[in-house]
């Protein structure tokens, strides 16, 4: 393996760093206010395509996506606290603080906060998708109550590279 192609032509170097302060409000909220709290950390329009990392924070409820795979990225998954059960397509594994799982793309994976106990992990997406689109589709579907058919989850998966399984 070699280091990919130069992005960066410049002789001198650039800033350009970001800190992201830790105590800052979510992005967004999906569900109700004791939903699940996303902070966009990197996006893929921030990082120029590179990947987009998110902090995920499962409240008390259970949450979490079915099994399902992508096709144009990986995903992977750091359980930051408390426990939460991760998928790698074959077995269902409890997920504790310092626990990774990596998902190529194609792999069937999925993520659940069973019990409901407060659970946070990062999410990193490569490339960075413009995963905060479905996010954001997620949660304005949950605020507002509306009950979509097989047909419509259907087009809402395709749009975002969500397989289900």
């Amino acid at each position: 393996m070699s280091y990919p192609e130069p992005r960066y032509f410049g002789e001198t170097g650039e800033r350009g760093g970001v800190i992201d302060p830790a105590g800052r409000v979510p992005d967004l909220t999906i569900g109700a206010a004791d939903g699940t709290k996303v902070h966009y950390l990197a996006t893929g329009g921030s990082t120029n395509g590179a990947y987009g990392l998110y902090r995920w924070e499962m409240g008390p409820k259970p949450s979490g996506p079915g099994p399902h795979f992508h096709r144009t990225m990986t995903e992977s998954f750091y359980v930051l606290s408390g426990t939460v059960r991760l998928f790698n397509g074959d077995t269902w594994a409890e997920g504790r603080p310092g626990d990774f799982l990596f998902v190529p793309e194609g792999g069937v994976h999925a993520f659940r906060n069973e019990p409901g106990d407060p659970a946070t992990m990062l999410i990193l997406f490569t490339p960075g998708a413009p995963r905060e689109a479905y996010f954001e589709e997620l949660a304005e579907i949950a605020e507002s109550g509306r009950q979509l058919t097989p047909e419509e989850w259907t087009d809402v998966y395709l749009r975002h590279d969500q397989y289900m399984v």
